[in-house]
């Protein structure tokens, strides 16, 4: 059973505790409405400085054998996906490589991207759907921007985050047709690696009508999700868990009866602040306790905006 007893009970003294919370280099964000960032050239947030294929050739690929070879080659490449890849099984991706779609042609399906013991990736402005595990797992991996896509209908996970991974941004991505969207820490169990990592900021996302872990987060603290769309979610946004500390900021909730919460399921409750979000037809959340300094400048659009900034913003052919 998910952890959510006293959800709401809790909501009149989780607002004291959100104000408690010192922010660092958060406090000092700009929170008026700014100019959508859709179509920038580097990832804000935890995973700037991913600069993945720059500096090396450019290629373009339109099957599964040219694709496998282009992203797992050993020189810095940018892979250009034009038309639909089947891929048979999860296929790594080496690192400094960024792979993206031409136009909006650019399609993964039959199994999904794997960027694992590496560094210095990008993946955008791709349609990943259908895979027979996650349609993008991140594990062992850094510096890593997963930007533009359109993600769905994976057997698993849609983007899932763990093992010790760090300094990831998943930003302007729309997420829909998933149950289980984004999980940001494997298991209960793995302290041991993910203490003092999993960093990410979830930034300008849609996540529409995705179920639940939008996203489940152990262990990394702080984590941003910051500006993101809520709409229609079935079971809940947010949940931290296991000593994670997350700050859900400026997002807009439509028809989320359970926004955010502390714990889920058998995990014991993290630490979650909540500030300036825009709800309509939505609960109102828990949060609690102490998230650490986000350690990054940023501009936070108005909650208010965010709805019509990321529907015309997220998913393939905005970049």
């Amino acid at each position: 059973m998910r952890r959510t007893s006293a959800r709401y009970e809790l909501v009149g003294a989780a607002v004291t505790l959100v104000a408690a919370v010192t922010l660092g280099g958060a406090a000092a964000a700009d929170a008026r409405p700014a100019a959508p960032r859709a179509a920038a050239s580097s990832p804000i947030g935890y995973g700037a400085g991913t600069t993945g294929g720059a500096g090396g050739d450019t290629v373009t690929v339109s099957d599964a054998d040219a694709f496998t070879a282009a992203v797992q080659s050993d020189e810095p490449l940018t892979v250009k996906v034009a038309g639909t890849i089947k891929l048979d099984d999860m296929t790594k991706v080496a690192g400094n490589k960024t792979v993206v779609g031409v136009g909006t042609s650019g399609k993964i399906t039959g199994s999904g991207l794997n960027v694992s013991k590496v560094s210095n990736v990008i993946i955008r402005n791709l349609t990943v759907s259908g895979s027979d595990d996650d349609d993008i797992n991140v594990q062992y991996s850094s510096h890593v921007w997963i930007d533009h896509n359109d993600v769905s209908d994976a057997y698993d996970g849609g983007i899932d985050i763990k093992h010790g991974s760090d300094l990831v941004t998943v930003s302007w991505n729309r997420m829909h047709d998933q149950d289980k969207n984004m999980l940001l820490g494997h298991s209960d169990s793995n302290a041991s690696e993910d203490t003092g990592k999993l960093h990410v900021t979830y930034d300008h996302n849609w996540f529409e009508g995705t179920t639940q872990r939008n996203p489940r987060v152990r262990f990394g603290n702080p984590v941003h999700v910051l500006n993101n769309y809520f709409s229609d979610i079935g079971s809940y946004g947010v949940a931290s868990t296991e000593n994670a500390g997350v700050l859900v900021e400026g997002n807009y909730f439509e028809n989320t009866e359970d926004p955010f919460h502390r714990g889920e399921a058998a995990s014991d409750p993290g630490a979650l602040a909540a500030r300036n979000n825009y709800f309509v037809n939505s609960g109102s959340g828990e949060a609690g306790g102490t998230v650490a300094a986000i350690p990054y400048s940023y501009t936070a659009d108005s909650a208010s905006t965010v709805k019509s900034l990321v529907t015309a913003g997220a998913g393939v052919g905005k970049i």
